[in-house]
């Protein structure tokens, strides 16, 4: 009997690669992440174990005898990135950047590249994904070309290594984390052991040496970074890059951060000759217009602590179809489902449950804050009318489905971003608190009141809307 039982050491043991949870038998589903087939055979059972005390490396001193010099923020020189990563990138920090194919990230990280080489620090620029040819002609287009600023294109982290060794740089970029290998770990780039295992070689390098490291990161359809989340717990920073292909504007957002606040996002245009911080974005989410026109609206927005104006514009025609349509962009489809709601029945706006809706905003921005439904519900209103709303006029506050008007966060930054831009009567919610001199400002607490700042128009080919006669 006893030779039949397989001891504990011969026992095979499995362990989830997404999470490490370990357990004596295979499941389909990881019961600690909830993730599906990630629970793989990784050898015996783990032997208990008691570990000895060891010879510290250094000695624990009181925490006010620690010197914080070591951890200074150095600029990148890129004034943007700069306001997310804190002030600058700090010794020793390893950042992930992560955005979709095609977003600028490239491009953006070999200017940091560039500007952030002097003689006293270089920097390595890592391509594994690209040749080193390739990344002159890119260097060439944005002027990124500088003698302190040295290029290897490599897929081994054994080779990635000895170029630490070589050239001994204060920044390291890769690009990217998940097209490297290691020959001593199975496995095609970009699994799951792979990330883990040059993510973490890298890590040591950077803390051993001081070294700063900007790690490129892909992204899954949904928008997740892809590769285990180990790697977003093992990195001090992890940036997020937003922006769609087919507008200028591009966002960076601190998604975790070590050495700062993550509430911070940095603003940049991406153009022929390259990407460039924008230290005032707001002119591009604005139409300048020497006349107000039907279905526009301005709203503030915060992006992170940054107040940016932007405008939503709305469109009602004639459905020929059954079933209306609803399409919109830069706008969540709820929030504005939502306010054609709350429009038609505490607003007493009929006309709107039987026509086509367009509903988008200027320049690319997504406004998801519900800050915003003030400007969108006058949007609409305003189309639906055919008539335009008072000129300058910026709206902010969240609806409720009562049809109430709620107080935001941060209306006091708001109005006095628009009056910096030249705006002189805003809608918000009741006490918004100091206000800009010399700006108008009316208090309003539900959508009746709101209503009121449309003219007394009806629509010239149709019946006049209660809405409109508020």
């Amino acid at each position: 009997m006893a030779a039949r039982t397989k001891s504990a050491k011969d026992r095979p043991s499995y362990r989830c690669t997404e999470c490490g949870w370990t357990t004596a038998k295979w499941l389909g589903r990881c019961p600690e992440c909830h993730a599906w087939g990630t629970v793989e055979e990784f050898g015996g059972a783990p032997a208990i174990r008691t570990t000895a005390a060891g010879r510290v490396s250094t000695a624990a001193l009181p925490i006010g005898q620690v010197d914080s010099r070591q951890a200074t923020a150095r600029s990148t020189g890129v004034g943007e990135l700069d306001r997310v990563l804190g002030g600058g990138l700090v010794p020793g920090a390893v950042v992930l950047f992560a955005g979709e194919p095609g977003v600028g990230k490239s491009t953006l990280l070999l200017d940091v590249a560039a500007k952030a080489a002097t003689e006293d620090h270089r920097t390595l620029y890592v391509t594994a994904e690209e040749s080193a040819s390739q990344v002159r002609m890119r260097a060439d287009r944005i002027k990124a070309i500088n003698d302190h600023l040295y290029l290897a294109a490599e897929t081994d982290l054994s080779a990635v290594l000895g170029h630490l060794d070589a050239v001994k740089p204060s920044l390291l970029v890769l690009d990217s984390v998940q097209t490297v290998a290691s020959p001593e770990i199975d496995g095609a780039p970009g699994g799951m052991a792979q990330v883990r295992e040059v993510a973490g070689a890298l890590i040591r390098a950077s803390k051993e040496r001081g070294m700063s490291t900007l790690l490129v990161g892909h992204v899954t359809k949904d928008g997740a970074i892809a590769g285990p989340r180990l790697l977003e717990h093992l990195v001090d920073v992890v940036l997020s890059f937003e922006g769609d292909r087919h507008a200028r504007l591009r966002l960076v957002r601190g998604v975790k951060n070590r050495y700062g606040a993550t509430d911070e996002v940095g603003c940049f245009e991406l153009h022929d000759e390259g990407i460039t911080g924008l230290a005032d974005p707001s002119g591009l989410f604005l139409t300048r217009r020497d006349e107000p026109v039907p279905g526009t609206c301005l709203t503030v927005t915060l992006e992170g602590k940054r107040p940016l104006v932007a405008e939503v514009q709305a469109l009602t025609v004639d459905s020929q179809i059954p079933s209306p349509r609803r399409t919109t962009s830069g706008l969540e489809t709820s929030r504005v489902s939502m306010m054609l709601a709350v429009l038609e029945q505490r607003g007493r706006i009929s006309a709107l449950g039987k026509r086509d809706i367009y509903s988008a905003t200027v320049g690319g921005v997504k406004l998801t804050e519900p800050a915003a439904d003030l400007a969108i519900a006058l949007a609409l209103a305003s189309a639906a009318s055919d008539t335009p709303l008072p000129k300058n006029l910026v709206a902010i506050g969240e609806v409720g489905l009562a049809g109430e008007v709620r107080r935001v966060t941060g209306v006091q930054r708001r109005l006095a971003e628009a009056y910096r831009l030249g705006f002189k009567h805003a809608l918000v919610p009741r006490d918004p608190g100091q206000v800009p001199a010399g700006m108008k400002v009316t208090e309003v607490a539900d959508m009746g009141d709101a209503l009121r700042v449309l003219p007394r128009r009806s629509r010239p080919d149709g019946p006049q809307e209660d809405g409109a006669r508020r």
